[in-house]
């Protein structure tokens, strides 16, 4: 199996000939961060150091989505893959385990039948008519999901509308730590619930609490999403794994090229609470779309729809 990229490194470190060309690695990776020029010399340096590394574990090492330390993990493996982002847009390969490798959450269901069984008629009916609602009382069934669902809606509607008020960082990372560590079982019946009526798309659209964590007070072009996207380890990671998982393909039954849907809509869940936040678009349906437009984009105008065609007409999604 591959090892994750902190003990590669760290295999890395403790040999001297690895040791100096990740060392070279890192000052290419962190001018590539900060948009500093690199002389040609320097390139052939960074790519030759690249190439050093040969069957070093450190090539091959990948990270885990709930794994403690990830953002380090990211770090390193973007450290060794930098050149694999040359191109403005291709973040082709994900610095994640691929999920059938990871091991799933298991939920006990009849605990949880059990639990619901327990429920008084009224509250019965309306899960019925309103399956967002009936999410969150299963939710509600779990300590940890309550908990960390109540945590990212208490930052995230604090000032919620309002630019000077709304804390949009610390609402992203509510968010993310409540997709990553409560199991899925919970975490994709509130987002994923199936609506007939636009009360309940209205509940599932605000899941996210959108005021703060998806909206601006107006658009900002797509291009620039991704910059600021690009900019952090988390989110380039969570776009290259969306980017690999829900590339579309005509001839596949589920219209994934991967044959993978689930894997689809684990990696578009790991977009909620970064910079390229998706969300439903409205009450009524279940398109969705990033918060920018493509207006004012110049001669880039082809590569900022096709950054907006990943979300909004996307087959694989």
């Amino acid at each position: 199996p591959r090892s994750d990229c902190i003990a590669a490194e760290q295999l890395c470190l403790s040999d001297s000939t690895c040791n100096a060309t990740y060392r070279t690695l890192e000052h290419c990776a962190l001018a590539k961060t900060r948009l500093l020029p690199l002389d040609h010399d320097s390139r052939v340096r960074c790519l030759n150091a690249e190439l050093d590394l040969g069957n070093s574990s450190l090539l091959h090492c990948k990270c885990h989505r709930r794994m403690k330390r990830q953002e380090h993990c990211l770090r390193v493996f973007w450290t060794v893959h930098s050149s694999v982002a040359d191109g403005y847009f291709t973040l082709e390969t994900s610095p994640y385990e691929n999920p059938a490798n990871e091991e799933h959450w298991k939920t006990d269901y009849n605990k949880l039948a059990a639990l619901l069984s327990g429920k008084d008629c009224s509250q019965l009916a309306g899960d019925a008519t309103n399956p967002c609602l009936k999410a969150t009382h299963v939710c509600n069934l779990s300590k940890k999901c309550v908990r960390l669902r109540t945590d990212y809606a208490s930052v995230c509607t604090r000032g919620a509308g309002s630019e000077d008020m709304c804390d949009r960082r610390k609402c992203h990372r509510g968010l993310r730590n409540f997709f990553e560590k409560v199991p899925e079982d919970f975490t994709k019946r509130i987002l994923f619930c199936p609506c007939q009526d636009e009360l309940c798309g209205e509940r599932r659209r605000k899941t996210i609490v959108p005021d703060c964590s998806f909206q601006y007070n107006t658009k900002p072009n797509c291009l620039w999403l991704l910059d600021s996207c690009l900019e952090d380890h988390i989110c380039k990671s969570r776009l290259a794994d969306f980017q690999q998982n829900c590339q579309p393909a005509d001839m596949s039954p589920d219209g994934c090229s991967q044959h993978n849907h689930a894997a689809c809509l684990q990696a578009y869940m790991g977009m909620i609470g970064t910079p390229m936040t998706p969300n439903y678009i409205s009450n009524s349906s279940v398109e969705v779309s990033l918060w920018c437009t493509c207006e004012s984009s110049g001669n880039q105008k082809e590569k900022c729809d096709q950054i907006l065609g990943m979300f909004e007409s996307n087959k694989c999604l």
